[in-house]
């Protein structure tokens, strides 16, 4: 059986219970080379050493899901941006720490913020900025398999670093996270947080050059909420019912330990993606959760290296997203499925009311991965689901100072299997081409010449998507010129409100406009696929200052 990689996203990792991973790997091996980036031809992906845990081997909904603890103040400290003032102070330490995913499973040595996987959850206010101190308490070894001939992850450097990025934080370029700003176990960074921003469901991340993959399959992950007074108006639900749910994917070995995927070439073991057989939800394998019968939200996060969830609900029941990325939608909107794609966010309500004494579950592609076990009887819901909830107006890309059409890039070896991937071309290291002024308004067309859909992320600023086309590929080859095929197709109404990360489709242009509000400096733009992100999937961009 032939799989292109897009039918091994969509079709290798979960699967839970149907496939082991033994069946997965027979079918990948056959057919889908693996890119090494110094290689003239793709490496292949290694068969396991270790025995992996069949997700069809563990019992369902026997531990409770955790949820993450917040995060609390430990002080409050000065900063230049606010003289004679102080701002509360949070300090993150990352640590190397052992977690139980599953009741039947021995305890996995793991990385997390404050030693918790997920780490805990800050919370924070529109326009009430904040410090984080985050802090390298890692090991000097890594535990995971770092691939020296990937640029930024040399041999000369240290094999452990960490910088840590708030996913969708309008943050100061030096508080953003850059990936080359990392630091070694005994450092540490203060970050700046303004928090001029709606109120939406953000997620920290580490972003060390080169072994960002490694850091999150690790554990280095954790939510970040910011809240506003104009959300909590709307009487949505709040407090214990207010949940974030930060789904991934892991391989584990059967005596607990991690397992990350690797190339057949011991000297350059980067892969082009990473897909786990076990889907594990704030941090459980299975879990259930109690809830009464009534709304709930549930804080959608996509945290997995590659894999995209297809969310639904048994019973048919229908969930209610209320927000995307960057916040609230302009109106609740019934969804039978929801599909997140890596670092994508959706905020819904369910209401269970209707389901007392009985179970629900959150399914993956039909397969049960969080029960909720109904209480028979509630407190007084006094939460509403308003028929409206933010306005948004829309940018009119006329208004654009410039339009940048930017291409998504695949290297190939002679036989057609792509190695590495590119954004428009370049690698890292070649000089900034995308240098926005502050407060100017832009459009960026994603001209996606590869075979798969990619996650498109840009740092510090928040987006609209105007549309998708598709377009004559062997046009593009021969004369770098776009021939549409056919006509524009509007955002998906899921698509309506505010983003960061997009779904670029294969043979297609995805069109976004956006304002670079936010201090000048360097960011950067990348795949949230984390191994094409590692392996040159990522530019700078440089925000000048505006003009006078």
């Amino acid at each position: 059986m032939a799989l292109t990689r897009r039918d091994f996203l969509r079709s290798a990792g979960v699967l839970v219970g149907a496939y082991t991973f033994a069946d997965v790997w027979s079918q990948a091996r056959a057919s889908m080379p693996m890119a090494m980036p110094a290689r003239t031809s793709a490496a292949m992906l290694a068969a396991p050493k270790v025995a992996l845990v069949n997700p069809s081997s563990l019992a369902r909904y026997v531990d409770p899901l955790p949820v993450p603890k917040l995060a609390r103040a430990s002080g409050a400290r000065a900063h230049l941006a606010y003289p004679g003032r102080t701002l509360p102070c949070y300090r993150m330490t990352m640590r190397a720490c052992k977690v139980r995913l599953h009741r039947d499973l021995p305890a996995t040595p793991m990385w997390g913020y404050e030693g918790q996987f997920p780490g805990p959850t800050v919370e924070a206010r529109r326009g009430e900025p904040l410090l984080i101190e985050w802090i390298n308490g890692l090991p000097s070894k890594h535990f995971l398999p770092v691939d020296h001939t990937i640029h930024g992850a040399e041999r000369d450097k240290p094999e452990v670093r960490a910088v840590t990025h708030v996913h969708g934080a309008r943050a100061p370029a030096k508080s953003d996270g850059f990936p080359e700003d990392w630091y070694p176990p005994g450092h540490s960074a203060l970050y700046h947080y303004p928090n001029g921003q709606d109120a939406a469901t953000l997620w920290y991340h580490d972003h060390a050059m080169g072994i960002t993959r490694l850091n999150i399959y690790a554990g280095l992950f954790g939510a970040y909420i910011v809240r506003d007074a104009e959300e909590q108006a709307l009487n949505l639900p709040a407090g214990d019912y207010d949940i974030p749910l930060m789904l991934c994917d892991r391989l584990v070995a059967q005596d607990g330990q991690l397992y990350y995927p690797v190339s057949d070439d011991p000297h350059a073991p980067w892969v082009m993606q990473c897909l786990g057989n076990l889907v594990l939800c704030n941090g459980k394998v299975f879990p259930y959760l109690e809830v009464e019968p009534r709304r709930y939200r549930f804080r959608l996060i996509n945290v997995a290296n590659t894999r995209f969830f297809d969310l639904s609900l048994s019973h048919d029941q229908a969930m209610q997203q209320i927000a995307s990325d960057q916040g609230l939608l302009p109106a609740p909107l019934e969804r039978a499925r929801i599909e997140l794609y890596p670092a994508e966010r959706a905020d819904v309500v369910i209401d269970f009311a209707g389901f007392a004494g009985k179970s629900v579950q959150l399914r993956h592609e039909s397969q049960g991965i969080v029960e909720f076990r109904v209480h028979a009887q509630s407190h007084r819901d006094t939460s509403a689901l308003p028929a409206t909830l933010r306005p948004i107006t829309r940018i009119d890309p006329a208004t654009a100072a410039r339009e940048r059409v930017l291409t998504l890039n695949e290297t190939d070896d002679a036989n057609g299997n792509a190695m590495q991937m590119l954004l428009d071309g370049k690698r890292w290291s070649d000089p900034v081409t995308e240098n926005p002024r502050q407060n100017s308004i832009e459009t960026w067309s994603f001209v996606n010449l590869t075979g798969d859909a990619h996650p498109i992320h840009l740092h510090l600023v928040r987006f609209q998507v105007i549309d998708r086309r598709p377009f004559d590929l062997f046009a593009w080859n021969a004369h770098r010129k776009l021939v549409f095929t056919g006509p524009a197709m509007p955002p998906e109404p899921q698509e309506l409100g505010w983003k960061d990360t997009v779904r670029a489709d294969s043979g297609m242009v995805t069109r976004i406009a956006m304002r670079f509000e936010g201090e000048p400096g360097r960011y950067v733009w990348h795949c949230h696929f984390l191994e094409h992100e590692d392996n040159e999937m990522m530019r700078p961009f440089e925000v000048l200052s505006a003009q006078s």
